[in-house]
């Protein structure tokens, strides 16, 4: 037993249910409901197979370059990664150094304390209001570095600019990360940001808005410095983090901007229709920018609403967490999907009456 005084231990992030069944409907876990671009589909039927024999392009300069042109920015300012989780672990790796505690919010993606404790950086969690929003003034303490995901994750809550900027303003001297994973859902990137501020990192992903979780591709935007410090780490750990074919297709997905905004302008449509259907039913929730809703109902346990909708093979997420344990988040599917969840959950509510 004595070798195992000197592992590394850690509690994981624990990544939404993967049912194996698949007769389902699976709103847990954000994925998109649509298929990626049609083109994605024909890079993977013509892709030169003897290419996999050798390894990927380390500084991926074709994915880099196709960002860099969407984004308007220079290809220097551009860092990719497999999924936005490893460019943010990455991020964690590179800015968070010093013994002044990071900053996050207390509701939020769950896995940024399990990156902290997994790299030995101290943090202390901010509580959001009682609407779940960020208060700029909680920002202002000492600190080595702050994060937040906007919208956030999971309440699906958009914090403006002028929030945004004023943390910015009072910490010059820290590496503010903004994680814009669920960004193109209705929400304004900070992106706008990046030449008034060298300290802002704004992290995105192809996982949601492109569909493409299966295939990790993450990407940051930030300052020329920023983005070689990132990659200083990022070549001390591993080179060839991006495959051949990732590098192809998510080059090729950016081109077809009008099937990108049919998809999540399609999204945004049910996903107001689906807030409309929530609030008949009784249930209240924070307004929603992301591909989700943080619903819950004032008469109704969320756990027993959860159990009984998986009971119904529909999948929803449920943390049984302070603050946010008579939540639910519902990832937006299909008009279709969405209309088996309402129809159950009508059901189970009416069960219970």
């Amino acid at each position: 037993m004595g070798w195992e005084e000197n592992i590394r231990r850690v509690v994981p992030y624990t990544p939404g249910e993967q049912p194996k069944n698949e007769n389902v409907i699976k709103l847990n876990t954000n994925e998109n409901p649509y298929p990626p671009a049609p083109n994605v589909q024909k890079i993977l039927q013509n892709f030169d197979v003897d290419q996999m024999r050798l390894y990927p392009d380390p500084e991926a300069s074709l994915l880099v370059q196709a960002i860099a042109e969407t984004y308007h920015v220079q290809p220097e300012q551009v860092f990719v990664g497999v999924g936005s989780d490893d460019v943010l672990s990455m991020a964690f790796l590179t800015f968070f150094h010093s013994n002044k505690k990071i900053l996050f919010p207390d509701v939020t993606y769950s896995f940024y304390d399990v990156w902290a404790e997994l790299y030995h950086i101290p943090y202390e969690t901010i509580p959001l209001t009682e609407t779940f929003h960020i208060n700029p003034e909680d920002y202002t303490i000492p600190n080595g570095g702050i994060i937040f995901p906007n919208p956030n994750a999971p309440t699906g809550v958009f914090e403006n600019l002028d929030t945004v900027e004023k943390i910015l303003q009072n910490n010059p001297d820290s590496v503010v990360i903004v994680d814009e994973a669920y960004i193109d859902f209705g929400g304004i990137s900070s992106l706008s940001l990046l030449e008034k501020y060298e300290n802002l990192l704004v992290v995105q992903t192809f996982s949601k808005s492109r569909s493409m979780a299966g295939m990790r591709i993450g990407f940051a935007i930030g300052s020329e410095k920023l983005i070689r410090y990132l990659n200083d780490v990022k070549f001390s750990v591993n080179s060839y983090t991006m495959n051949q074919v990732t590098l192809a297709c998510g080059a090729e997905t950016l081109k077809d901007k009008a099937y990108f905004e049919t998809c999540t302008n399609k999204i945004i449509r049910t996903r107001e229709q689906a807030k409309q259907n929530l609030r008949s039913l009784g249930f209240v929730f924070p307004d929603s920018m992301s591909n989700f809703i943080f619903a819950k109902h004032p008469e109704h346990d969320a756990g027993m609403i959860f159990q009984k909708l998986k009971e119904k093979n529909i999948f929803v997420r449920y943390w049984n967490k302070p603050r946010i344990n008579q939540y639910l988040r519902i990832t937006i599917g299909t008009p279709e999907n969405m209309q088996a969840l309402f129809t159950a959950l009508e059901k189970i509510l009416q069960e219970k009456e």
